[in-house]
């Protein structure tokens, strides 16, 4: 067996089990009486729409907001671009096409909402007098804060107009139906995105003290706004929301019950750890080092030959401004960890087919990486430390780069010890 064909063979079974034409068709809403209008936001969101055209009976109209380069071919839901991770104001120009999409419609409409990750920094909507360079400047905080993805959007939909349920509040009195694709490490809808459809609990008090809690520093009129009763976001139990329904199409945990089903297929007996890991990304990584080696050499906790598979999202705390995502950092740990070792090979990508900024969904690596990073004058330690892991991957041409995928289950990690 070839190692990387396999666990190749391995993401992409994760990624077909989160096919956006599939997982639609299974959970269509009624059609109303009045209009239907589609409108969403995420990195999959356009191969959403056009999935959703091609399984609706009947007329429909919408808009939804992609990140740059991830378009695809629709024909009567329109498609805009914009920047993903940090906001532009083509992303503000969408969000507030988006809010307008939905205003006076009636109680016989219909609002389909396709959310996945990545919405949230699509969608950027300062909220009362905070600008669009706020919004960006609270986006790169958060990015650098280390903080987990549930703080990170207990803050953002209090600095939102669109956020946080707002979105559907908007449309009230048209029925909502959020069809969500989870990226979210348990599956909380509401933190899918920032819930633009889906309103959760977290207060503005709650906001608040992540903010101290992390050592978040903000502008002062982002503080001032959040100290303002205005940045309440709407509760759950609104009477706006009561009519509308949110349906999980897709989630980690199912791609990777599907990613597991192929290894067992191609002979190799697999152990999902966790669908929701969270954490440090280096240190997540060496943790699964560590039951690699156990395994390799000890053959506990578990008998080889073995699939690990682990989903979820890890968080990277920045140090320097080196080139990489959490996928290719959490790798570069893993790679240290197991230097020297026989028999272990890894994978570590993000569903969505991109990890941070570059090109690359993640990266491979096994016992001889790091030796082959020496080779090539590469010093894998200083590059972890300095969040320079695309770099080090890129050296020894160990990237995976497959392209955009169309949908976003959050990242998987996929270690084959033989």
């Amino acid at each position: 067996m070839d190692p990387k064909p396999f666990l190749t063979s391995i993401f992409e079974a994760a990624v077909a089990a989160a096919d956006p034409e599939r997982t639609i068709r299974e959970h269509l809403p009624k059609p109303p009486k009045g209009r239907t209008i589609v409108i969403g936001a995420g990195k999959g969101a356009a191969q959403m729409a056009a999935a959703f055209e091609k399984v609706w009976e009947g007329p429909l109209e919408g808009l939804v907001v992609t990140r740059y380069g991830y378009s695809a071919p629709t024909q009567r839901i329109e498609v805009i671009e914009a920047a993903h991770p940090v906001p532009d104001k083509a992303g503000l120009d969408a969000a507030q096409r988006l809010l307008r999409q939905v205003e006076g419609l009636s109680a016989d409409d219909l609002v389909v909402a396709l959310v996945c990750g990545g919405g949230s920094a699509l969608l950027p909507a300062p909220a009362g007098s905070l600008t669009l360079d706020d919004e960006i400047a609270v986006n790169e905080a958060l990015l650098a804060s280390g903080a987990p993805i549930s703080v990170m959007n207990a803050i953002r939909k209090h600095v939102s107009a669109i956020k946080g349920g707002r979105l559907a509040a908007w449309a009230h009195p048209a029925r909502v139906v959020s069809l969500i694709v989870s990226d979210i490490p348990g599956d909380n809808p509401a933190l899918v995105a920032s819930g633009p459809t889906v309103p959760d609990a977290a207060s503005r008090a709650d906001a608040l003290k992540a903010i101290e809690a992390y050592g978040i520093e903000l502008p002062q009129a982002v503080m001032a706004h959040l100290n303002s009763p205005e940045a309440d976001a709407p509760h759950p139990d609104d009477e706006r929301f009561s009519r509308n329904e949110v349906k999980l199409i897709a989630s980690a945990a199912v791609s990777l019950e599907a990613a597991a089903a192929e290894a067992k297929r191609q002979g190799i007996e697999a152990v999902i750890l966790s669908d929701s890991i969270e954490g440090e990304a280096r240190e997540v990584g060496s943790v699964h080092a560590a039951i690699a080696r156990e395994i390799a050499t000890r053959n506990r906790p578990f008998s080889k030959p073995v699939l690990l598979l682990s989903g979820g999202e890890t968080t990277v705390t920045l140090r320097a401004k080196g080139k990489g995502g959490r996928n290719s950092e959490f790798l570069l740990s893993f790679a240290l960890g197991i230097d020297g070792f026989d028999g272990i090979h890894a994978l570590a990508a993000d569903t969505d087919g991109i990890d941070g900024s570059e090109d690359n969904a993640g990266a491979f690596c096994d016992g001889e990486t790091v030796r082959r990073m020496r080779s090539a004058g590469i010093d894998a330690r200083a590059l972890l430390a300095a969040n320079n892991a695309w770099t080090a991957f890129d050296a020894v041409d160990d990237l995976f780069v497959p392209g955009p995928t169309g949908t976003n289950v959050n990242d998987l990690r996929a270690i084959l010890v033989r």
